[in-house]
This record gives C-alpha cells, structure tokens and sequence, in this order.
C-alpha cells in the first residue's frame, strides 16, 4: 500500500511523488485517446464537466474495479494465448492504468501472456500482428538522425529508464529484426508493473540494423530494413551514436541492453558500464537471481560460497553471466581475487570444458574461466558426465537449451559427493529445460534443491511436498531499476549488484522451510522491488554514487520514500494545465 493512501506523507513533494494530482493539458476526444489520462468509463461528473466530456461517454460512472471486471470477461473469452496477448496491447494504447491493474489483479495468470513465451509468438508476428506503433524506431540508414529521433520523446527530466535492443537474439527465438521492439516494450512494463517505475517515463527503443532471419526478409509484410544484418564499424559507430545521443539528452536516464547477440552482449556492456549506470538483463539479470537462488541453496545446505564448486553447462550469454555474477561475489566476499574466485566455476559447451587450448574460439565472456590445460592433462573432458565426475560439484546451472542434457546417471553421480545438490535447469523454453524437477527429485531421493528457468507445480517424494523456485529475471531487474533510478546513481557497481542479490536471498522462503522454494514468488515482487532498490540506494550512497540529494539515512524513512515514488494502477485526479 502506497504511504499516501494510509496518511499524508513527508515526502509528498518530491518530482515522482505519486500522492499529487495529474497534470493534463487534453480535453474531449484528446483526452479519451490518451492513454496516460484516459479514465474511460471512470471519470468523474466533475471532470466529465471541466475536461469537456459529456455527451463523449455513456452516462454511467463506474469504479477502477468494475472496468477490471469488465476488461477481465473480455480477456478469458480470447481463444489462444496470442489473442489474449493482442487484447492486452490493444487495451494498453487505450487506458494505461486499466492495463496494469487488470494484470496487476491477475499477475499469476497474465505474467505467461504479456512476457515470455507467448511474447515471443508476438514478438514473431509482430509486422502482421502491428497496429500501431510505440517506442523509437532507429535504423543503421538514418544514422545521422538517431539525436533528433530520440529527441522527439520529451525533455531532459522527462525519461528515467530506457530498454533498447537490436533484435539479435530474442527470448530464444532467435533474430527477429525489428519486431524486438516488443521486448523492449515488454521489458518496460515488467518495470513499471514490479517495481513502480512511472510508465510515462520509461522508452523502449529498436536499434533496426537488419536482419538474417530469411523468414523475414521473405515476408513482403515485414516492417524493418529489409537486408542482411550490419556488423563490425558501421554497427559500433550507430549503437554508440544512440549511446551518446541518448545520454545527452535524457542525462539522468538508466539504460538497459536487453537481447544482443553473443559477439556483442557482454562486450557493449563491458564497453559503456564504466561510464554510465547501464545494465544488461541477459549478461547481468539472469546471474543475479540465478546468484539469489544459489545463495539460499548453499544456506540450506550449509556450504559457504568460498568453498563451493560450481559447474555451468552452456556457456553463452547467460551462463557466462551467471558465472560472472557468482565470482563477483566470491570476491565481495572474501579476500579472494576475481580470478581465484573464478577458478571455483567450471564452465562447459559445446566442445566440453571450456579450455585455454580453445583460443579464438573463445568469446570474449568466456576467456575468465578456460581451464589451464595442464589441470585436465589425460583426463576427460569432452562431456558433461565427466566433468560432474572430477569435480563433484555443488552446484549444476543449465544454460545449454539442450533439452534432457541433465541425465539420470550425471545426477545420481553429482548427488554421490554431496548431501544436497542444487540443480538449476534454466533454459527456455519447458521444452528446453536440461531436465524435468519430478526426475532430479526423483534421481536424489528427495535431497536436490531446484530451481528452474520456467514455472513447475511442486514435487514429491515418499511423501513429502517440495515447491520449485522460479529464476524469474522480473524479481531482480525492476528493484535494480528503480533503486538505480531513484538515488541517480552514476553508475551501476558490481556490490550494487551484490547487494540486489542479498536482499533477495534474503527473502527465500527455504530459509524458513527448506521444502519451500529458494527464491520468493512473482506474486509479491512489488515487495520484493521495495527491499532490493532500497538495498542498491544504501551501496550507491555509500560508495558515493548515489548524485540524488535528500535520500533518507534511517531506514523506515527510506521505505516511506522510495514507496512514495513508485506509480501505482489508480487513477489520480486529473488538474487542467494549458499545453
């Protein structure tokens, strides 16, 4: 509950105070097309009288819950997932608040429906399904107008939190070209809905710099550049000419990279996170609830994180990530350096263990944790199976979409040398999970603590019910935001990160009962968000970060303030204001 509906807050001044009147400059049909403003149905006698309504609406004036109702019954009689997922787009370029409380009230149900995967069927059928556009469209030909493109979206003050994507490599499905607007889309309203990041102040963005997807180009109704994606200079010079533009326009906005390909992913992020707060989903997101999730595993399991042994089977952007994460913490943690805590992950691919021998083949994510050939000389290593068998690994993360990859002998062979193996299937989706948690549950008599990429119903043994954790990426991103978002924090720190995952781990539900889940459920992320961004302002302000002035020291008057912030799906009272 926001601090302003209980009482008046102190805070109620503030430039995102949520407790003030709306200022509206439409009136009449403006007003209904607007989706930030529009109330539909709800709007008052008095402002059907001041903003020149009647006659423009049926007379009756109905509550937020009564549309919800409404809006509700509309939603199931959808026949498919994917035309319940262009009902909730059309009812979004309709009425914003509506949108959000509608899921809001249905976060369960809707989550699968409005995100992955049945985003990604949109994201696929996006030049066929497209109505209308939103969001900034930026192509590679326009290279020169990307500044005045950008510009188009408000003033200096106006944007706080930017997802921008190339369209590379979208939720396992691949390149999708233009159509990754709709991850970008997609992603802002995660924010908006988990953590209360105000939606009008959020931009999806596309960088269109082709595509290879034949599909496309084939598709005569194919909306982006129709030609073959560009690469190398000409690709670096447009992202960071977005970069940049962006910057100085909207200095204070977070920017998020969501969907890059391999080549590009970790080394963009690499490129700009030491001079701007910037954060990669894919790189950074997937390890620090992964991180969250392995935290509260070893607490059950009462092994410390400095002693633990890790492997990572996939080693793209993800599992690369997810080690990155881990050593991050390693390192925090101890007197370790990064590259000793590295050396406690193992990561796999394709051609086996990733080894220094591999060179070139190397990406630039994967160069930290090759193995000194020497340490494997005359050993296996080409398979899973026998690297699980020389390393007796605590942990087993699956990155690989290789569906089944975790077999019942690697298990059983894994949960010989430990009492309590963590085994993490994360690949997207179900389909592609390394393994079903009915069999790990089943292989380990009961002992494995899991967590998957994808919702799974709890399992049993002998008896005894055990809940599956969710690594969903949307109890992390949407704190991290609006923790970066509130204290204007320069840039985003590897203990800022550190601190997002703690506060989470914090709140595992198995540290209380260890048959329950490691990682909290989706449903009390708004929560969730409040605890990890008060977490990242603490570690900005103490690493000197934090540019806001103001930020509350005493932790309670913390909480009052970042709740104070955050937009809430209620309509406001509207105050007129000329153009």
């Amino acid at each position: 509950m926001s601090s302003s509906t209980s009482k008046q807050s102190r805070y109620g001044d503030l430039p995102l105070s949520f407790a003030k009147p709306l200022e509206c400059p439409w009136t009449g049909m403006s007003l209904l097309t607007s989706p930030p403003f529009n109330k539909g149905s709800a709007f008052t006698k008095e402002e059907r009288e001041e903003f020149g309504l009647h006659g423009l609406l049926p007379p009756n004036v109905q509550s937020l819950e009564e549309q919800v109702e409404r809006a509700y019954d509309q939603y199931i009689s959808r026949q498919d997932a994917l035309a319940k997922n262009t009902f909730m787009t059309s009812m979004k370029e309709q009425n914003e608040v509506l949108y959000y409380k509608l899921i809001n009230d249905h976060l369960k149900e809707m989550f699968s429906i409005i995100y992955t995967p049945t985003e990604g069927d949109a994201i696929q059928n996006f030049s066929r399904l497209f109505r209308k556009p939103e969001g900034c469209f930026l192509n590679i030909l326009d290279h020169d107008q990307v500044y005045d493109n950008l510009a188009q979206f408000g003033k200096p003050e106006d944007i706080d939190y930017i997802v921008v994507t190339d369209g590379e490599e979208i939720l396992g499905i691949g390149d999708q070209g233009v159509g990754g607007i709709l991850i970008s889309i997609a992603k802002s309203v995660i924010t908006t809905l988990c953590a209360g990041v105000h939606p009008s102040r959020t931009l999806a963005v596309v960088l269109d710099c082709g595509t290879d997807n034949e599909a496309l180009l084939a598709d005569e109704l194919y909306l982006g550049l129709r030609q073959p994606r560009v690469r190398g200079n000409q690709y670096d010079k447009f992202v960071d000419t977005f970069v940049q533009s962006a910057r100085k326009l909207y200095p204070h906005a977070y920017i998020h990279f969501e969907d890059y390909g391999l080549p590009n992913a970790r080394r963009l992020l690499d490129l700009y996170r030491p001079h701007m707060a910037c954060f990669n989903d894919d790189v950074q997101g997937t390890g620090c609830v992964t991180l969250a999730g392995v935290m509260a595993g070893l607490e059950v399991s009462k092994v410390k994180m400095t002693d633990m042994r890790m492997v990572i089977f996939g080693s793209g952007t993800a599992g690369t990530g997810i080690a990155d994460q881990v050593r991050d913490a390693i390192a925090a943690d101890s007197e370790k350096s990064k590259q000793d805590a590295a050396k406690q992950i193992w990561c796999v691919d394709k051609p086996g263990l990733l080894m220094k021998s591999q060179g070139d083949r190397l990406t630039h994510a994967q160069i930290d944790y090759a193995r000194d050939d020497t340490e494997w000389e005359n050993i296996s290593h080409d398979d899973l199976l026998s690297v699980v068998k020389q390393v007796k690994p605590h942990i087993l993360i699956g990155t690989s979409t290789k569906p089944k990859a975790f077999t019942e002998e690697i298990v059983k062979e894994m949960a010989k040398h430990v009492d309590r193996p963590i085994i993490f299937p994360l690949s997207n989706p179900t389909r592609l999970h390394e393994a079903d948690p009915k069999d790990i549950n089943e292989w380990t008599q009961g002992k494995a603590l899991i967590a998957t990429g994808s919702p799974f119903p709890p399992v049993e043994y002998n008896g005894n019910k055990y809940e599956i954790a969710e690594c969903n990426n949307s109890t992390c991103f949407p704190g991290l935001a609006l923790g970066t978002i509130l204290s204007r924090s320069r840039l985003l720190s590897d203990k800022m990160l550190v601190a997002a995952v703690k506060a989470l781990a914090a709140m595992s539900p198995a540290l209380k009962d260890p048959d329950k889940g490691l990682l909290p459920d989706v449903v009390d992320v708004r929560e969730i968000s409040v605890k990890i961004a008060k977490a990242v302002i603490k570690q900005a302000v103490e690493e000197g970060l934090a540019t806001e002035e103001g930020i509350p020291k005493i932790d309670d008057d913390l909480d009052e303030w970042v709740r104070e912030q955050m937009w809430e799906p209620r309509y406001r009272p509207l105050k007129r204001v000329t153009k």
